[in-house]
């Protein structure tokens, strides 16, 4: 064999083991986030955890924003298959669209991680995280996240030509409505709700997490339905003689 076919062979092979380290650190930090939470995941217990000094996650990844930023495809990617598994185009838009809602927020439930990662991520400008963000791994999490949101989209799409979800254009509303189960999800993450049952003296209440999931849930259908919603119970009303 030629020096040149050597050296072509010995690339490949640091190449390979350069991505199966990076798969090694990604499921590790993934481990840690769903047993600990996102807040405690250190990058010293990361690299404890693959086996390695944690200067070389930093050779690996621009900083622990990139590195908690792929972890996040790595959830993204497992949602979206299962939110494919769930899917049936033969079945009516309401009914395709509360299976990959209920879906979506049983996997938030299940993995509270997830929850956290995305959350933190909207709450960066587009500045900030090409600021922490090397522009490969922005492509990568756009990407997982086009997945799931596409897939919405055609259901809405669907909807909209059966006439029962609202004409709104179907790429904001899918954004819209992973936000606001994401922000809904997140009561849950906090496990508590405020009332004020008098004037000065706000009263502190544990969130159930099934009243949290059929909100969530419920919300999603109505986002999806609404000025639709709005105009039937208008025609009753005005059938029925209310005029108000």
């Amino acid at each position: 064999m030629s020096s040149a076919l050597l050296a072509i062979g010995r690339r490949r092979t640091t190449a390979e083991r350069r991505r199966d380290r990076e798969r090694d650190i990604i499921r590790a930090t993934r481990e840690i986030f769903d047993e600990r939470g996102t807040i405690d995941a250190q990058i010293d217990d990361i690299a404890k955890r693959v086996g390695i000094n944690k200067a070389l996650i930093y050779r690996h990844f621009a900083g622990k924003e990139e590195l908690f930023a792929l972890t996040l495809v790595d959830y993204l990617g497992e949602l979206d298959s299962q939110l494919e598994a769930v899917d049936n185009p033969r079945r009516a838009p309401l009914n395709r669209l509360k299976a990959l809602s209920e879906t979506f927020v049983d996997f938030c439930l299940t993995y509270p991680a997830f929850t956290d990662c995305a959350m933190s991520l909207l709450r960066r400008t587009g500045e900030q995280l090409f600021g922490e963000i090397t522009e490969p791994v922005m492509v990568k999490l756009g990407t997982a996240m086009a997945a799931p949101l596409d897939r919405i989209a055609v259901i809405l799409k669907a909807g909209q030509r059966a006439g029962v979800f609202d004409e709104v254009d179907t790429a904001y509303l899918a954004n819209h409505l992973y936000t606001q189960t994401l922000g809904s999800l997140h009561m849950a993450r906090v496990g508590l709700i405020v009332s004020g049952s008098q004037p000065g003296h706000p009263v502190v209440h544990h969130a159930d997490v099934g009243t949290v999931r059929s909100t969530a849930i419920t919300a999603t259908l109505a986002t999806a339905v609404g000025q639709k919603a709005l105009t039937t119970k208008k025609t009753r009303s005005a059938r029925a003689g209310d005029i108000s």
